[in-house]
């Protein structure tokens, strides 16, 4: 299109200059022509000569204003172009500019955020509304939007197979009052223009661009279709910029979590037990650890199965996280054993809910059909423990005198002047 555009305005430019010359051409005749009709005048011919005289006289000067004309039509050709050419150079910088900050943004929200700085400098008059697909890629989910129209009213999130543009991959315009075909998802009469925004041959997200003011024009489709191209030259840098995202946190979750319980791994584990610990001694505040261990896992693998046992790793680490607060962070610390770090959390309440976490664990025999049940051992600092390094072996110690008394209780740790001693705070009566 822009190539053809660009063959357009060279032929009309050609045109002018041809057109400039054929008057030209003209002129000079005409010229001539008035120089020997004046000879003959002054040689006696008659008052006829005088009068194509003059009427060729009245040629040059229209000829002269023609030329006039076509210069001008010239000169704001060259205006023209050269503010198209500045206007077009100004929107390249602008894109450039955003694809470079796209590439140090590390979340959606920052993503969102140039794209919105960028779409105002580039669409004055227009708004947005950014859809982002979500982890379980069942829906997208509205992550930002700005400056769009009262009436137009962005859902909260919209299903992909409800919208016109990401099921054909193209560009659609949602012109309600020109009787056009709208998305299930649309609402209100605005017009709007979704643009899909793919990466790798899949969906990343969707934008949607409306005008800014509430008046609804007659041609406002039409308007619109004429934003697709710049429009898509947002979605795609935007698309890029969400693929990338998505896929550093993946690469992250996968340094970071176990594959099979997708709880956090060890090595997770020991850099944070670090950071809490260091804020709890600045803080004054109790940090607390939970070892739990499944009992008898060994022998459940043997009679069920591995496919059994990968089941029940999977449901406790479930019935854990379900116990626990959002600030709490779960971790495999390996084979059937599985630690919880309590920040803020006193030895009393961190006792309490390893008995929770107790009873959660002994429900997944009922999920399962085979017997599961979990020993645990419970330390806090600085309650039982005096240095962060003693935090973890405390809560191992409690857990092993909890396997040796029969199995199916909680041990918490307590530390005295004498040295450590455990006591039995739950079982399984």
């Amino acid at each position: 299109m822009r190539i053809l555009e660009q063959r357009g305005s060279t032929l009309q430019r050609l045109g002018l200059m041809y057109n400039g010359a054929i008057l030209l051409q003209c002129l000079s005749i005409t010229l001539v022509a008035i120089h020997d009709l004046l000879d003959r005048l002054n040689a006696g011919d008659s008052d006829l000569l005088l009068i194509l005289a003059l009427g060729l006289q009245v040629t040059v000067v229209a000829s002269l204003l023609g030329f006039r004309t076509i210069l001008m039509a010239n000169r704001d050709y060259e205006e023209h172009m050269r503010a198209d050419s500045e206007a077009a150079r100004r929107r390249t910088a602008e894109l450039f500019a955003m694809t470079d900050m796209l590439q140090a943004a590390e979340t959606n929200e920052e993503a969102g955020a140039v794209l919105m700085v960028t779409a105002r400098r580039l669409l004055g008059g227009y708004g947005a509304a950014l859809y982002v697909l979500n982890n379980s890629r069942d829906r997208l989910d509205l992550a930002r939007h700005w400056d769009l129209p009262a009436g137009y009213i962005a859902p909260d999130s919209l299903a992909a197979n409800h919208c016109w543009a990401l099921k054909r991959g193209k560009a659609h315009v949602n012109a309600p009052e020109e009787g056009g075909l709208c998305c299930a998802h649309h609402g209100g009469v605005n017009a709007v223009l979704e643009i899909p925004m793919m990466a790798g041959g899949q969906v990343q997200g969707l934008l949607i661009l409306a005008r800014s003011d509430a008046l609804i024009q007659l041609d406002g489709g039409e308007e619109l279709a004429n934003l697709r191209h710049l429009g898509s030259a947002l979605a795609d840098s935007m698309s890029l910029a969400l693929s990338n995202i998505a896929l550093r946190d993946r690469l992250r979750t996968q340094s970071l979590r176990d594959p099979l319980t997708g709880l956090y791994n060890r090595r997770y584990m020991e850099d944070t037990l670090e950071r809490f610990l260091a804020l709890s001694t600045r803080s004054g505040s109790s940090t607390a650890v939970i070892m739990i261990d499944l009992d008898n896992f060994k022998d459940l693998n043997d009679r069920y199965g591995h496919a059994k046992g990968d089941a029940v790793l999977r449901d406790v680490a479930a019935q854990i996280v379900g116990a626990l607060r959002p600030t709490d962070v779960v971790c495999r610390y390996g084979g059937e054993e599985i630690i919880a770090i309590l920040p803020d959390c006193a030895l009393a309440d961190a006792v309490a809910k390893a008995e929770q976490i107790r009873l959660r664990i002994q429900g997944v025999t009922d999920i399962q059909g085979c017997p599961v049940s979990a020993s645990l051992g419970v330390s806090a600092m600085p309650e039982t423990s005096v240095r962060g390094e003693e935090l973890v072996p405390d809560a191992d110690a409690s857990l092993y005198l909890a396997k040796a008394s029969g199995k199916n209780c909680v041990f918490a740790a307590e530390r005295i002047t004498s040295g450590l001693t455990v006591a039995r705070v739950s079982d399984k009566g």
